[in-house]
Formats: C-alpha cells, sequence, structure tokens
C-alpha cells in the first residue's frame, strides 16, 4: 500500500472521530429521549442529548451508572486500539522475526479477522492470557485516587491532567468517550466488511476512488 492510500483511510477515521468530539455535555435544549437523573452527565450531549433506547439506566442508581460507564469506557479503549491496529496492520506494519519456533513469520500473518487462523494456538493463549494479566492487575484504579470512572493513572502517569480546568477535564472525557463510541462502531462495521463477499473492510475507499488491496498475497 503506498502512502497515499494510508493517508485516506487515516483522514477518514480522523474524520469520522471527530465527528463524535464535542466538547461539552448536554445543555436544557437538547433532546431528552426521557427525564433521568444522568440526563446531564458527561456522554450525554447534541445531537441526541441523553439516549437510553434500552433502558439500562431505568430506575437506575448511581452505582450502576458508574458500572455501566467504566464498561462503556472499557469497550471503547479496547476498540480504538483495534481500529489502529488494523489500519497500521493493513499497511504493512509487522513485527521482525517469526512468531514461534517453526519459522511462522509476523509478515506471513494477515489482517483483521483472518488472522485469528493463522496465529498458532500458543501464541493465541499466550495474547489472552496477557489481556488477563492486564485486566486483573494493570488497568484499574489500584491507588484508589482515581477522580473519575476509568481513571487508571494511579500517581505514574498524568500527561498535565492535573493542570487541567474544570472545563478543560470535562471536554477531555467527552472527547475519550465519543471518539470510543465511535471506534467501537467503527471496528464492528470492518468486521462486517470482511466478512462481506468482498472481504473488504475498507470498501468505502474504493468508493472514494482509492481501492485498497486488502490481504493482497495472503
Amino acid at each position: 500500500m503506498n502512502t497515499m492510500k494510508l493517508t485516506l483511510i487515516l483522514s477518514s477515521i480522523t474524520a469520522s472521530v471527530t465527528a463524535f468530539s464535542v466538547s461539552k455535555s448536554c445543555s436544557s435544549k437538547s433532546t431528552v429521549l426521557k427525564n433521568s437523573p444522568f440526563e446531564n452527565e458527561i456522554g450525554a450531549q447534541q445531537p441526541l442529548g441523553f439516549f437510553d433506547p434500552l433502558g439500562l439506566l431505568d430506575e437506575a442508581d448511581a452505582t450502576r451508572f458508574n458500572r455501566l460507564r467504566y464498561v462503556e469506557l472499557k469497550h471503547g479503549r479496547i476498540s480504538m486500539l483495534a481500529v489502529v491496529g488494523h489500519i497500521v496492520t493493513t499497511g504493512g506494519v509487522r513485527l521482525p522475526g517469526d512468531i514461534d519456533y517453526h519459522g511462522t513469520s509476523f509478515e506471513s500473518i494477515p489482517s483483521g479477522l483472518a488472522a485469528i487462523s493463522k496465529i498458532p494456538t500458543a501464541g493465541l493463549l499466550q495474547i489472552f492470557l496477557f489481556v488477563g494479566l492486564l485486566e486483573l492487575g494493570v488497568m484499574k484504579d489500584i491507588t484508589g485516587d482515581g477522580e473519575t470512572v476509568g481513571d487508571f493513572r494511579n500517581d505514574f502517569l498524568d500527561f498535565g491532567w492535573d493542570t487541567f480546568t474544570p472545563e478543560e477535564k470535562e471536554r477531555k472525557l467527552a472527547i475519550e468517550l465519543n471518539n470510543g463510541r465511535a471506534a467501537q462502531m467503527g471496528i464492528l462495521g470492518m468486521m462486517v466488511h470482511e466478512m462481506l463477499p468482498s472481504h473488504d473492510p475498507y470498501m468505502i475507499n474504493g468508493f472514494a476512488g482509492s481501492p485498497i488491496d486488502f490481504n493482497a498475497g495472503f
């Protein structure tokens, strides 16, 4: 894949994500699906306002809301990593060397869902165990000092967060939440497109006149 094609992919993803990166919680003028004590929480934003069509927050208390927000953030973060990983590997980037002792090179592993059947069973098990280790021992509020749900800084990572004003913090939290929502839809769309007869998760690039030879040569 040449640089122009990769740039087009990144641009399209960035444009999609930016569309969800609004900066303020909904105002009293927002369209609210139903009255709820959570209608002014971060994430209840224009154009939908508070949107809970499945009624997951009906009669919910703060504990349930925080649990659902935690799950939403986690899924969004995983999906953002998944989208970036999908794009990077489609661009031809691979680790050097072999993935096992039998000479299966990283270069021989295709992108997307097709990779699952090519990764050795021991490799899949290592991935599963590594994710479990992160889940149980790393990616959580270990110190108990987190300011918000999903705050895993643990007195280690900061990136200037403590220097932000409350308004800036709210904006950053809203951006992360909505980028995660966009990424969840993005990676789901890629997986669905891979399963269509065309097997092309980047079919929109084809519509735009710059098709991607997805997994060509595998």
